[in-house]
């Protein structure tokens, strides 16, 4: 069962869009998921900050929320971060969120448009462009990458 982390802001719709915009990208991520249902989701975003996790899930198909197994730890609040990892403070939330949902041995891809915030060649990380967010060509992307995971 792989797990997907998961960003807003530059994935779901275009970083700095209007709100009219958000979650433009909402249906090329519910495709691609709907053909790995195996794949649990958990939310990286800044936006966990500000709303709660029912707030997050009301965003998706009910099918897909029903995936979403939470969010992951702010990275201030982390009180041991591998020396590997301290300079990439999302893929240590990810890392952080695995070990505390004792799952660390699960395979995981996360989709971002920050790649500073992973590992230099995190091979975990499938990087979209943040003015556009989500493509069809990031979809199809995210179909291979997970179904790889299985």
């Amino acid at each position: 069962m792989p797990i997907l982390f998961l960003d807003f802001d530059g994935v779901m719709h275009p970083e700095h869009c209007h709100e009219s915009k958000h979650f433009c990208c909402l249906p090329i991520l519910e495709d691609a998921l709907r053909r790995v249902p195996e794949c649990k989701l958990v939310i990286t975003s800044t936006w966990r900050l500000e709303n709660s996790l029912a707030a997050l899930r009301s965003r998706f198909s009910r099918d897909i929320a029903a995936r979403v197994e939470g969010v992951t730890p702010m990275f201030s609040e982390l009180k041991q971060v591998p020396d590997t990892l301290v300079n990439y403070p999302r893929e240590a939330e990810c890392h952080a969120w695995r070990w505390a949902n004792g799952v660390p041995h699960l395979p995981w891809l996360a989709v971002d448009d920050r790649s500073w915030n992973y590992r230099p060649f995190c091979s975990s990380l499938l990087l979209v462009h943040g003015a556009t967010g989500l493509t069809g060509a990031n979809g199809a992307q995210l179909v291979t990458r997970l179904q790889q995971l299985l």
